[in-house]
């Protein structure tokens, strides 16, 4: 009898154990914050359209969908930031032919565009992919491909927002086609907060 209840104590407290471990690490998991910054520069036309990412953030990598445009001899957007792993839908939504390339070490292709449909390409290495066209020299676009999904654009302002960031310190940078970044930049995001930066780029 006392061994059979002894047995039973001994399941309950493994069982409240193994359950208080799952919540551990179910709130680790979902632990997360926003970060929220600016570029600062003295050439301010140029704090637009740059990409603003997390170094070193470790757990898997989301693979995302996005669509870039050609348009009035244009690529709309002009910047557009994705984590390793994803594709990237051309359109072409003039009534010309269009060539899509790019010779980067990144990411090299060459594609044909005139219907509408889209043409997906998938970029599968870290880096900057610069996007041209054969046929229309004046065309010129940027693929920032990150080792992560904590990456932005920022708006023409250099305001940026990368949320449902797992809480830590990184370091965060920038890369912008017209500046580079100026010294280190540490940020550390808690839990359900949001978390202040300010990264400084210049010529």
């Amino acid at each position: 009898m006392e061994l059979n209840m002894f047995k039973s104590i001994t399941k309950i407290i493994k069982a409240a154990l193994l359950m208080t471990s799952f919540g551990f690490i179910a709130s680790d998991a979902f632990c997360s914050g926003t970060i929220t910054g600016s570029i600062d520069t003295d050439l301010q036309k140029y704090t637009g359209n740059a990409v603003v990412y997390l170094m070193n953030v470790k757990g898997p990598v989301v693979p995302q969908h996005k669509s870039i445009d050609q348009e009035n001899l244009t690529f709309i957007p002009k910047v557009t930031t994705i984590p390793v792993g994803s594709t990237i839908g051309f359109t072409n939504n003039d009534k010309i032919y269009h060539n899509i390339h790019s010779v980067s070490a990144a990411k090299q292709f060459n594609l044909d565009t005139y219907d509408p449909r889209p043409k997906s390409v998938t970029f599968d290495k870290p880096g900057v992919v610069h996007l041209l066209c054969n046929v229309h020299s004046e065309m010129s676009g940027w693929v920032v491909v990150t080792e992560n999904q904590y990456a932005a654009v920022t708006e023409h302002d250099g305001k940026f927002t990368i949320p449902n960031v797992p809480a830590g310190t990184y370091e965060i940078t920038a890369w912008s086609e017209m500046l580079k970044p100026q010294g280190r930049t540490m940020v550390t995001v808690a839990d359900g907060a949001t978390a202040p930066v300010v990264i400084k780029l210049a010529q």
